[in-house]
């Protein structure tokens, strides 16, 4: 049985992809390795908890020592490291803890992948997923990023993504270790933190909070379905070249005003709501310090090369985003309480909660 740890399994997309990973390959053992902050959810796996080949582990990345005793106990033969901290402005509140989680956590996992393979990387893989942020920003309407766009991050958060990016082709370069890498545009779709702008301002929807927009809401965003996110990442770590890099976007660029105004529009309609009644809930905010201007992904590598794409058009996706969070309130009350984190530390290690003692 194939062994795969991923890290940050509990979180937005990590739970996503342990449960596509979970049922489309039965052979593959996968250990979910989360530290469980206020993003990761163990409730969002509640449905595949029992699976007899899923393993929850609860441990922080960058704890060096556990991350070792882990490989070795398991003996992974697989990463997909999702971890991080991922937040922009969180990162521009406090970015020694995004340097901490992002760059060391990922060294940390590095080290541990390296000294469990050395002199046997056959068969193994090191799969790092980044973020199309590290690029910087593009002038309105003029290219898009590709694999080879130079880096050039804005926040504390790309800076800390960027350098875990570098140490992964580091350790390729300088020890063989086999790694790819991904870097994805912005994720929207079920089970996502309400601190992020879909699902915040769902939220806000319902219960007529202001929609609070940064400047005059110009910036753009490739928007991704985390869905389809994951089977890229699918097939990258099947298919995908080694020490190659492959971008993940939508093919979907919106501006953030014109986002939320259809946001607005299919959210007011499940409602039963008058058409646009909630727009005057729009609030024009100061701008964020080091804010880009726009991020526009261009997949045609991952399409030429594995037969990518994506399987929604926007709207659809979006509404059947919309519906979800409509359809599941006491999940994004308790997340926003933090009552599930309680219901979890008492249920921790019994049965309902399968978790290694490492």
């Amino acid at each position: 049985m194939k062994t795969i740890l991923i890290t940050g399994g509990a979180g937005f997309i990590g739970s996503h992809l342990v449960r596509h990973m979970l049922d489309k390959y039965p052979a593959y053992r996968i250990v979910n390795v989360d530290k469980l902050t206020y993003a990761g959810n163990l409730e969002n796996l509640r449905d595949i908890e029992e699976k007899p080949n899923y393993e929850f582990v609860r441990a922080d990345i960058c704890d060096y020592p556990r991350m070792q005793s882990l490989f070795a106990h398991y003996r992974i033969e697989g990463v997909i490291h999702l971890a991080a901290e991922s937040h922009v402005d969180r990162s521009i509140r406090d970015p020694f803890a995004f340097a901490q989680t992002n760059i060391m956590g990922t060294l940390s996992l590095l080290q541990a992948a390296k000294t469990a393979w050395e002199g046997a990387w056959e068969d193994k893989l090191f799969y790092h997923v980044s973020t199309d942020e590290v690029y910087g920003s593009l002038s309105e309407g003029k290219g898009l990023f590709t694999e080879t766009t130079r880096y050039e991050p804005h926040s504390p958060y790309s800076a800390s993504k960027a350098s875990s990016d570098h140490f992964v082709r580091a350790y390729h370069d300088t020890y063989g270790l086999p790694v790819k890498i991904s870097n994805c545009s912005n994720n929207y779709g079920a089970y996502q933190f309400p601190e992020k702008l879909i699902p915040l301002f769902i939220n806000n929807i319902r219960y007529n909070r202001p929609l609070p927009v940064y400047g005059k809401g110009e910036n753009v965003r490739d928007w991704l379905f985390v869905e389809d996110h994951v089977r890229a990442i699918d097939l990258i770590f099947h298919q995908g070249k080694l020490g190659e890099t492959y971008n993940i976007g939508g093919f979907n660029e919106w501006k953030n005003i014109d986002l939320v105004r259809l946001l607005v529009s299919i959210t007011d309609r499940l409602l039963d709501r008058p058409r646009g009644a909630s727009e005057k809930l729009i609030t024009y905010v100061e701008d964020r310090a080091g804010h880009d201007v726009r991020y526009a992904i261009d997949s045609t590598k991952l399409k030429k090369e594995l037969g990518w794409e994506p399987s929604l058009q926007f709207e659809e996706g979006l509404e059947k985003t919309v519906r979800w969070y409509l359809e599941n309130e006491e999940w994004l009350d308790r997340v926003t309480s933090g009552e599930y984190q309680l219901y979890y530390e008492k249920m921790y290690g019994t049965r309902k909660v399968r978790s290694s003692g490492l």
